[in-house]
């Protein structure tokens, strides 16, 4: 079974105990379900990390990060500027204005993404605008953000322009920069040897003997 429909049938199943535990009063004015479960199918909550990270570092105000975690693993980690509201609290009646905000996008993050979408599930069931889910949790951010790996050289200039942004991201989220270790070039040492000519070889000075004219013969026999 591919991991595609694994996570559909989760999500069904979050979903069918979500409808069950919800008062009756709420159900009667809530989004429908079958809607809810195009909604699903779509995957148009989701927004990746490289979008969340550029918009938080463009300072957009109209973006709200919410971390469902409990408490302490808030503590331990949090994306900067995120809030902490843990799952069994969204729909928590003092929390429903924070959530309910027409000028900003909502996005629920976890450190997948079952428990943030268990989140919007609640939140669009009560038929709460705007409401998004972080694609991958923490786990996809810290892979692609925060310790971002190079492109391979045959991946193209996209590929390169992605990992730059990711590297600047990671730095201005807290990670410190890499490390690249400075190799002086070596300096090529020149041996002061002295040059000795070869000598020229001997001229061979070739003489050339005259070839006398042979005596005129003797006149006479």
């Amino acid at each position: 079974m591919s991991k595609r429909y694994i996570f559909i049938s989760v999500v069904f199943i979050a979903l069918a105990l979500v409808l069950v535990l919800l008062p009756k009063q709420q159900n009667r004015n809530a989004f429908r379900p079958d809607l809810l479960l195009l909604e699903i199918n779509s995957g148009d909550r989701f927004l990746s990390v490289d979008h969340i990270a550029e918009r938080i570092i463009q300072g957009d105000p109209s973006i709200l990060l919410i971390d469902v975690r409990n408490p302490d693993l808030y503590d331990e980690y949090h994306i900067p500027g995120s809030f902490n509201i843990p799952l069994n609290e969204v729909l928590n009646d003092s929390l429903n204005a924070a959530l309910q905000l027409a000028h900003k996008d909502i996005v629920f993050y976890s450190n997948s993404t079952l428990s943030a979408d268990q989140a919007w599930i609640l939140c669009r069931r009560n038929k709460m605008e705007n409401q998004y889910v972080m694609e991958g949790g923490l786990n996809t951010w810290f892979d692609h953000i925060m310790t971002p790996v190079p492109p391979r050289e045959t991946e193209g200039n996209d590929a390169i322009a992605l990992y730059e942004f990711r590297s600047g991201a990671s730095i201005f989220f807290g990670m410190p920069a890499p490390v690249v270790a400075y190799k002086a070039p070596e300096t090529v040492k020149l041996q002061n040897t002295a040059v000795t000519r070869k000598p020229e070889p001997a001229k061979q000075v070739i003489e050339l003997k005259k070839v006398e004219e042979e005596e005129e013969e003797e006149e006479g026999c």
